[in-house]
Formats: structure tokens, C-alpha cells, sequence
């Protein structure tokens, strides 16, 4: 199989080994080369097989890979038509004479549709001849469905089961689908069964911080469990197709998804791109892709690629509606869309009308007239704001600058490269112009590469290193959330909340003023320092300034009604903010000055996983005071001691600039957090025993039970 070779390994494929095997009892061996090349991604790809690999067993006769096609065309509150496209493949050498039998099933198991189509020579001339494949139509009517959606994620089964003349199953095929529908209007932005939701999503690349690249479940899952906390509903796969995992989960978790294809296309970003193969091999990946995805009710659309450099080419826009026309050929229940960075080529050139959504990229300023002098377009950001931000660190005064040489970027949540901004501009325009559908923050999460600032722009970076990873997620690369992500979590959740910054350690700054934000999606904030009450602030009313760049306004201020800001003279003790609703006490924070770290304790995010020997349990450790507060400055080197029935996968803290190893027993702090990721062993129930020690503290310890 010398042949059998695949340059884009993001989609997935399949190969058929039986010609190649050893019957008999023999034994075989498939050895796969991964050929990675230098250079050739603008970000951390991995460099190993790191998406699953599954042996399918099939009979000569079966359904064939990706083999299912599911569509809802009507769907009302009495009953849904669900259209099924299904390929039946005779790798025999003479006709099948088979039935086909398709059900629905409801998460129970429960029946609530069934057909059965025949297919046989005496009574069909078209039968499933010798080496051939035919795709096979049906219609069942599913009966008052339950519709899938963001708060409702309700999933059927769809059974494929291929029977011979004697109703003995073949092949049993499962889909799992949802019953919905999507819309986007001009004038509402995206619809979801009818209904106008915003689209509050963020970009995020596929690595898994401390675990690298290869994909792994609870990891994936735990991600999209700390992004809902913000109120996200929404993930475009940045940028690249995801991995079957991610949009399992985003079908059960209710996420909808924009399912990006390519970073470049022929006009190369790095020299060892995608744009090697795009001639040659674009068509396939493309149905490729949406052979493997079009059954995920998440996916609400596909991007042909992001920033294309074609964008001011003049061939730029035949060559999208050459993939356009592929995607639609393959599945025209959704859209297509692409994110513009230069949004004016790309009208210029035709590309930004050969996709049925127009993205665009850090330019929120131009959302208007793009709507004004193109009134049937949808408009979308697909890309927004940047800010940069290291968890915990703040520095004094509130200024913007390029890069700190702490390596570090303070969490005032005002520090944005050039071309990017703060997250309060966009939520300005967002508020200001309704029929926006929503936007997709860069990013979620960090990820491993691309260190911006550092590294970044002309001349020497020799200062920069250890800097290694991005800056810009509003989660650390651990998975403890900044202060941002409580800003978006403001905005984007109706849930009473508060959150209150900054640290309260602030030695040496006795009497000085120090700036105090808040953050709330309550109507009023009351401040207070040891009790005593610094004064009310209403939400919206009493605007904080903040340091933009010159793209976002001339005069490099902006006015934020997103945030509220006290000037409090330090002193030690407890920082509290108290929101109210309707005048009664809704959601309280509270901020107290640490002593010396005294202990570490450790608190695994679930105390029981499954002994499969892939199921993690993310363990937080923190470094406290002897009253229990976090100690916010504190770096304490902590060394982990795993036994019984589970070992250390990984290790993290969320430092963007140190090379400290991910795979050790041991890990600094980070601004007084730490991370341990345990791994349960094959087979072995039982428990896991975890301490974590570290000169002078009293030692963490904590248990986690692994079953079968």
C-alpha cells in the first residue's frame, strides 16, 4: 500500500486493507509513516498520529465509510420528515439480495420510526451488483419530535441494519443526528428552530495544552465545559476540520459549530502549507470533509478558509466559488463562509459574494457599511479581538504597551496587538447593531505557538524566550480562566455574577491608589474594603476609560460601559463586590490579602473516572495561606507522589514563557496555581492516592476512584 498516502491529515480517511491481508491465523502488521514537515503551519500542529485509528470489520456487504446522509427538510411541533441517504456497498462477486431497514430511536432506545426497503434482483433491476455501491433513499416521519438546540441538545439514533433474504444482520450502521433547523436572516442574524440566538462563540486551535495535539475525550469535553461557564454557544475549529470527538461532544453539549476547512489554499502562508497540495487535492478534502460532518445538527456552517491570501487576488473569487460549489454539491441544507481580513479585496475580487456568510476579521468598525452597501448580505465576526493577557499578573499604571519585559501581559484586560482590541469595543458594536449574528473571539482557550507579542514583527527577538505560547485565550493554557473570561461571561450569561480584580497583595502600596474593576450582569456593584462600603456603581452608567490602539480610535481611548473602576487606597484585608438586582443582593466576590504560603491543596475536578486507561481527572493545585487564600504571587515548586491504580499524564501551570517540561512529577506555580492531570490504568479499578508536597508547606492529598 505504498500508494496509499494522504496529505492532510485533519479530515480523516480510510483505507481498504483486505486485498493486503493474511488469512488464516497470520499475523499482520500495518505500519503507518507520519511525515511531518517543517514549517508548515502557522501554529503548534502536532507532529504524530493524533487523531483516533479504528479497525472496521465488515462482511462483504455493508454501509459504506461516512455512509449515512440525514436531512430534516420539515420539521413542525407535530412531526419531522427525516430523509436518509444511505450507501450499500457489495464487495462481493455476485448480487446482494438484501433488505434495508432504517429506525429512528430515541435516546432510550425506543422506536418512534421504522422503514424497510428490499433490494433484490427478481424485483429491483437495480439492484446491489458484484463490486458496486448504491445509495439507497428513505423517508420516515418522526412524530412530535424533539428538537435539537443550545439548551436542549436532543439527539436521536439513526440505524442502518442490512439484512439478507433470511432477515440475518449483515451490517448494523448507527448515525446519531438531531432534529432541527437553521436559518440566517439579514435582518435577525442566526435563527435556531425559529428563534434569533446570538452567536457567542470563540475560535480555538485543536492542541490540548499540556497533553499536545493528540485528541482525548474527557480533555475535549472538560474544554467545552469551562467555556459553557462563560456563556459560550459556539466553536469554529481554527483552523483546520476538527476532530470527530469535538463535534460528538458539541452535538451533546449544545454548541454549534463553524467547521473550518483550510488556513491557505494556493498562495502559500508558510512554506510547507496546505498550499503543496491545494490543486490537487482541495476537492477531496472538501467532500471529504463534509462526507464525515454533515450529520452533526452543530454544524451550522462551513468555512472555505481563513485570511486567504486570495483575498486580493484577482482569481479570488472563482476559486471560492470552486469550493462553495463543492460544499453545496455535497450538503445544501447549510452555508458557506469565509473569514476576511481584507474584507474590501475580498468584495473587490468577487470572494465575499461567492459565500452565503461574510465574515470578518477585526473589523468591527466596518460591520456597518459592509450592511449599507450590501443590504442582503449576512454579516458575522469571525474573528475578534486579541486581547493578550498572562492569568494573575497586573501591572501599575493601567497603560497599553506592546510587550512587558516580564514576558508577562497584564490581566487589566487592555494589552491587544496592533491589529486587535479589547473585548468592550466589540461588544459595543455587537449592542449597536443587532442583525450582526454574533461574533468568535481569538480564542477560547491558549495554545501552544505563536507567543504574540513576543516573537512577533521585525528585528531581533532575542529577549523574548522563553516565551512559547499564546497569550490570547481568555483560558490559560491549564484551563483556569483569566479575568477576561469573566468580562465575556458579563455579557454573555443572565445568571447573577460578579467578579472582582485585582489581586489584593499589594505590599509597598500602602495609601496609594489602586484600580479596582468589577464586573457584573447585574444592574448595580457595591464596593467594599474591610467592610466599609466604597460606593455603588450602576452597570452601564458610569463608563471606564481604557487605552485602545489607533484602529480602534483615533485618540487611542475608548469609553467602556462594559466595566466598573474604583480607585481604592490599599490596604490589607478584604476586597468584597456585591451585586444587586432590583435592589436585593444577587452574587458577592471577594478578594482577601494573603499571608505566606503555608500548604498546598489539591482538588481533582471529578473524584471518580473510568479504568480505561484514557480517562483523565484534572487535579487544581493551589498554593494557600494558613487561613486557606490563594497565595496570588506565589511560584512554589510542588512534587507530585502518584500510586495505586493511576499515573501522571501530564503537568501545567499556565505560564505562557518557561520551558519547564509537561510530562514531570513536579511544577512551579503560576500565580499561585498549578495543575496535575492523572490518568487511570487499563483494567484497574481501584484507587488513585495523590500528594503533593513542597519545601516548608504542609502537604496536599487527595483521592480519586477509578472503576470499571
Amino acid at each position: 500500500m505504498s500508494s496509499a498516502a494522504v496529505p492532510y491529515g485533519y479530515i480523516g480517511f480510510a483505507f481498504d486493507l483486505t486485498p493486503y491481508l493474511h488469512f488464516g491465523g497470520q499475523e499482520n502488521v500495518v505500519a503507518v509513516r507520519v511525515t511531518p514537515e517543517e514549517r508548515s503551519s502557522r501554529w503548534y500542529p502536532g507532529a504524530g498520529i493524533y487523531r483516533n485509528v479504528w479497525l472496521d470489520v465488515t462482511g462483504p456487504v455493508h454501509v459504506g465509510h461516512w455512509g449515512t446522509y440525514v436531512t430534516t427538510p420539515e420539521v413542525s411541533d407535530e412531526k419531522a420528515t427525516v430523509t436518509v441517504k444511505t450507501e450499500v456497498r457489495n464487495e462481493s462477486g455476485h448480487p446482494a439480495e438484501i433488505t434495508l431497514q432504517t429506525s429512528v430511536l430515541d435516546p432510550s432506545g425506543k422506536i418512534v420510526a421504522r422503514t424497510n426497503r428490499a433490494l433484490a434482483p427478481t424485483t429491483d433491476s437495480a439492484a446491489v451488483g458484484p463490486h458496486a455501491t448504491r445509495v439507497v433513499t428513505s423517508n420516515l416521519t418522526v412524530s412530535h419530535p424533539q428538537r435539537w438546540d443550545i439548551d436542549h441538545p436532543y439527539l436521536y439514533s439513526l440505524v442502518s441494519e442490512v439484512m439478507d433474504a433470511n432477515k440475518k444482520v449483515l451490517d448494523r450502521y448507527v448515525t446519531p443526528f438531531g432534529i432541527r433547523t437553521i436559518a440566517f436572516d439579514k435582518g435577525k442574524g442566526f435563527l435556531l428552530n425559529g428563534r434569533a440566538v446570538k452567536i457567542q462563540g470563540v475560535c480555538d486551535h485543536h492542541d490540548l495544552g499540556a497533553l499536545g495535539a493528540a485528541v482525548n475525550r474527557r480533555a475535549t469535553e472538560r474544554q467545552l465545559q469551562i467555556l459553557r461557564g462563560a456563556g459560550v454557544n459556539a466553536i469554529r475549529t481554527s483552523h483546520n476540520p476538527p476532530s470527530p470527538e469535538l463535534l460528538e461532544f458539541c452535538d451533546r453539549m449544545g454548541f454549534v459549530v463553524m467547521d473550518e476547512s483550510f488556513d491557505m489554499w494556493r498562495r502559500p502562508k508558510v512554506p510547507n502549507g496546505y498550499s503543496k497540495y491545494f490543486d490537487e487535492w482541495s476537492e477531496r478534502d472538501v467532500r471529504d470533509m463534509v462526507h464525515r460532518d454533515r450529520n452533526h445538527p452543530s454544524i451550522i456552517m462551513y468555512s472555505i478558509g481563513n485570511e486567504i491570501p486570495e483575498q486580493g487576488s484577482p482569481d479570488g473569487g472563482a476559486m471560492a466559488k470552486r469550493l462553495v460549489d463543492f460544499f453545496h454539491q455535497e450538503d445544501p441544507t447549510r452555508p458557506t463562509t469565509s473569514a476576511f481580513n481584507n474584507p474590501d479585496g475580498a468584495i473587490k475580487n468577487g470572494l465575499a459574494a461567492a459565500v452565503d456568510l461574510v465574515g470578518v476579521n477585526y473589523r468591527p468598525w466596518q460591520y456597518e457599511k459592509i450592511q449599507n452597501d450590501h443590504p442582503d448580505w449576512i454579516v458575522y465576526g469571525s474573528e475578534t479581538a486579541s486581547c493578550v493577557s498572562s492569568r494573575g499578573v497586573y501591572h501599575l499604571p493601567i497603560e497599553k504597551y506592546e510587550k512587558h519585559p516580564s514576558l508577562q501581559l497584564s490581566s487589566y484586560d487592555i494589552i491587544a496587538p496592533p491589529w486587535a482590541y479589547c473585548p468592550d469595543v466589540e461588544f459595543f458594536y455587537q449592542d449597536k447593531l443587532p442583525s450582526v449574528a454574533g461574533e468568535f473571539v481569538w480564542t477560547g482557550f491558549d495554545y501552544i505557538g505563536e507567543p504574540t507579542p513576543y516573537f512577533g514583527g521585525r528585528g531581533a527577538n532575542t529577549t523574548d524566550w522563553p516565551s512559547r505560547s499564546s497569550y490570547f485565550g481568555f483560558i490559560d493554557l491549564a484551563g483556569f480562566p483569566k479575568d477576561r473570561y469573566y468580562l465575556y461571561q458579563s455579557v454573555w450569561t443572565k445568571k447573577p455574577m460578579v467578579h472582582v480584580l485585582p489581586h489584593w497583595n499589594w505590599q509597598g502600596r500602602e495609601g496609594q491608589a489602586i484600580p479596582v474593576m468589577a464586573y457584573t450582569n447585574s444592574e448595580e456593584v457595591e464596593l467594599f474594603l474591610n467592610g466599609k462600603s466604597l460606593g455603588r456603581k450602576k452597570r452601564f452608567s458610569e463608563p471606564v476609560g481604557i487605552p485602545v490602539g489607533q484602529n480602534a480610535s483615533q485618540d487611542r481611548k475608548f469609553t467602556s460601559k462594559y466595566r466598573l473602576e474604583w480607585q481604592v487606597p490599599y490596604q490589607p484585608g478584604t476586597l468584597k463586590a456585591v451585586a444587586y438586582q432590583d435592589g436585593k443582593q444577587v452574587a458577592v466576590d471577594e478578594i482577601r490579602t494573603a499571608g505566606a504560603p503555608a500548604r498546598v491543596k489539591l482538588t481533582p475536578d471529578r473524584a471518580a473516572i473510568q479504568a480505561d486507561g484514557d480517562d483523565l481527572s484534572f487535579v487544581t493545585v493551589r498554593i494557600e495561606d494558613k487561613d486557606g487564600n490563594l497565595c496570588p504571587m506565589s511560584d512554589n515548586l510542588v512534587k507530585f507522589n502518584v500510586t495505586g491504580a493511576g499515573s501522571i499524564r501530564a503537568v501545567d501551570n499556565g505560564n505562557a514563557a518557561t520551558v519547564e517540561p509537561f510530562h514531570a512529577d513536579h511544577r512551579k506555580a503560576f500565580s499561585g496555581l498549578a495543575l496535575l492531570i492523572i490518568s487511570s490504568q487499563k483494567g484497574q479499578a481501584g484507587k488513585i492516592h495523590v500528594t503533593g508536597t513542597s519545601e516548608g508547606l504542609a502537604e496536599g492529598t487527595t483521592e480519586i476512584t477509578t472503576r470499571r
